[in-house]
């Protein structure tokens, strides 16, 4: 039977440090003072410094005053005395907190030479290659000292640079384990993602509960309590559609609401159906479901006037739905068009339609190649899982549904990456104490067992169990689309728009990003301060716009204006926005599920684009 997921992100808890401190560093409890020293003998002086830092105080690198042990900052200058260290690692910042497994050094060991002479301090680094600023803020300038493999360099201008030439062994690189990688022979058929998309009531969730129903996956006694449902209502016509359409408000409404999964076998592959809502005021839905997909099916309604209604620039989803999809990255799509019956199985009107859709296929991106367009009927079972029966229809010698289906290519998959899993459902079971989750495993891989950091929150959980295509299974890999139960975490630190990911390879997340987008057709230009919603995988969150930094050409993407006032529709531009709350994100060029976004605003799309940078992370 189909799944029901309700997909969208909630709001996250803030998992935050509430103290103040800047959101570039990590703080932790423990810390390590290292001070550098000169061994000296004899005046009265140094003598009785000695004996002022044998009682428990540490002195501030930037004004030399005294503070107790017990202060966690210079009582004069507000200065912390937990040093800072910010380390570059590829193309990511990470900041730690230098340690305190070693206790500070008693200041009888200091060394001063003179009453000018300031301590440093000195940030012993795990990383060979790494350059550190502090900055210093004193009326001279500070004596070049060397001590080992470190040097601290003065410069004019008071600020000190802390270079760390110490031979360590870098990090290690990714590497994958044995059974992370499929075996083509013992693992079957690959799993192919499909969604179904278009516009409200073009026959989306009848075509899939028609198709559902045909290869078996929906018993002949469900279907007719189904019918007998939908008679009892009033909607006789609806009843493949409650396959799916499971709530009670979906089935009143006569519309889809919320994604729906359903899982059927081709002759090729193992299909995960996502069927998407149509209507406008739950595309924010379409958007997490669909961002799943691999390939998808593009359902239009036939019948005059309901076509053209889908185009329409005010309301129409079916060329929102085909810019959207676009976006995700799929580039292979079926065109269904849908409800030939209603208009007698007329070539000119199918002609019609593939003429005036494929413009707008083209416009988004899509290339002729890579769209197939089959005319079919649903509701009369026609040209789906076999070739038309109606000889209205014998002009039509191409592909059946099914058929097509199968001639869509597997995209690659990321096996030797770390595990990236962006959650788009939470389960919460009170009575066993556990969470499940699901979501479609983007790289990497999963086994029962095993740990996994569980994003934003931070908290580590071990995989109790998995499910794959509503089926118990050992090990999902990416590209499968499952169901995780974890163990060890409570349930508020798991949301929908978080990330399950490696221990080792936790993904970013942070609040201040800098896009790459396309301004798609508008009535109100996008200015600075302008309020949005930024969709990013499965996470919706609000957020504002304050920076247009440039224009770029479409053709060669160059810049061709710095700092334009606003951006009209068609524009290509590079933009800053400040989300209202941190989420889990990734630059497009590192990881591609993490890096597509999409901009809404008064209920309608009004740009696409990828994260190019990622300015302010949290850690």
């Amino acid at each position: 039977m189909p799944r029901k997921v309700n997909y969208g992100a909630n709001n996250y808890d803030d998992y935050g440090d509430a103290c103040g401190f800047s959101d570039d560093y990590d703080y932790e409890d423990d810390y390590e003072e290292l001070l550098e020293k000169d061994e000296t003998n004899g005046t009265p002086e140094i003598q009785a410094k000695q004996e002022l830092l044998r009682t428990e105080v540490w002195i501030c690198p930037i004004c030399a005053y005294d503070n107790e042990d017990s202060m966690s900052s210079c009582y004069i200058c507000g200065v912390l005395r937990n040093p800072l260290r910010k380390i570059n690692r590829g193309n990511s910042i990470a900041a730690d907190l230098i340690s305190s497994e070693k206790e500070m050094k008693p200041m009888s060991q200091l060394a001063a030479k003179g009453p000018d002479t300031t301590p440093a301090l000195v940030s012993k680094g795990r990383f060979s290659g790494v350059n550190e600023e502090q900055s210093a803020s004193g009326s001279g300038n500070y004596p070049n000292i060397s001590s080992g493999n470190t040097k601290i360099e003065s410069s004019k201008s008071g600020n000190t640079d802390i270079t760390n030439e110490q031979n360590v062994a870098p990090i290690p690189e990714y590497k994958p384990e044995t059974w992370m990688i499929p075996d083509k022979v013992n693992d079957g058929l690959s799993q192919l993602n499909l969604a179904i998309v278009g516009h409200v009531d073009s026959g989306k969730s009848t075509l899939s509960g028609r198709l559902l129903h045909l290869l078996g996956q929906i018993s002949q006694k469900v279907m007719h309590k189904y019918e007998m449902e939908a008679k009892q209502q009033g909607k006789g016509s609806f009843a493949y559609a409650w396959a799916l359409d499971e709530s009670v408000e979906e089935r009143e409404r006569g519309i889809t609401m919320t994604v729906a999964v359903a899982f059927f076998k081709s002759r090729r592959y193992r299909v995960v159906l996502l069927d998407s809502p149509g209507h406008r005021d739950f595309v924010p839905n379409m958007i997490s479901g669909a961002t799943q997909a691999d390939a998808a099916v593009l359902v239009v309604d036939a019948s005059m006037g309901s076509f053209e209604a889908g185009l329409h620039a005010n309301g129409g989803q079916t060329r929102e739905h085909a810019q959207l999809i676009r976006s995700f990255g799929v580039d292979q799509i079926i065109v269904a068009v849908n409800k030939m019956d209603v208009v007698q199985y007329s070539k000119e009107r199918f002609d019609f339609v593939k003429n005036k859709l494929g413009t707008v296929l083209r416009s988004c991106g899509f290339k002729d190649s890579s769209v197939s367009w089959i005319p079919l009927s649903a509701m009369e079972n026609q040209n789906l899982v076999a070739n038309p029966s109606d000889a209205r229809f014998s002009w039509f010698k191409g592909h059946f549904l099914l058929d097509a289906i199968d001639s869509l290519l597997l995209p690659a998959r990321d096996y030797f990456k770390p595990l990236v899993m962006p959650i788009c459902d939470v389960v919460k079971s009170q009575s066993q104490g556990q969470v499940a989750v699901c979501g479609k495993i983007e790289s990497g891989a999963m086994r029962t067992g095993l740990k996994v950091l569980v994003m934003p929150s931070r908290k580590i959980a071990t995989v109790r169990s998995l499910e794959h295509d509503s089926q118990v299974c050992d090990i999902a890999r990416a590209g499968d689309n499952a169901t995780v139960n974890l163990h060890g975490i409570e349930a508020n630190r798991v949301a929908a728009g978080g990330v399950i990911c490696h221990p080792d390879f936790p993904v970013p997340v942070a609040n201040h990003l800098e896009l790459k987008i396309l301004v798609l057709d508008i009535s109100t230009p996008i200015l600075i301060g302008s309020q949005l919603e930024v969709h990013i995988h499965h996470a919706k969150e609000a957020a504002r716009v304050v920076k247009i930094l440039t224009l770029l050409d479409p053709k060669t993407g160059k810049e061709t204006k710095k700092s334009p006032r606003c951006l009209l529709a068609k524009q290509n531009a590079i933009v800053e926005v400040v989300l209202q709350q941190s989420i889990c994100v990734d630059v497009y060029s590192n990881h591609r599920a993490l890096g597509k976004v999409s901009l809404r605003a008064l209920g309608s799309t009004i740009a696409l684009g990828v994260v190019t940078q990622v300015i302010k992370r949290d850690e």
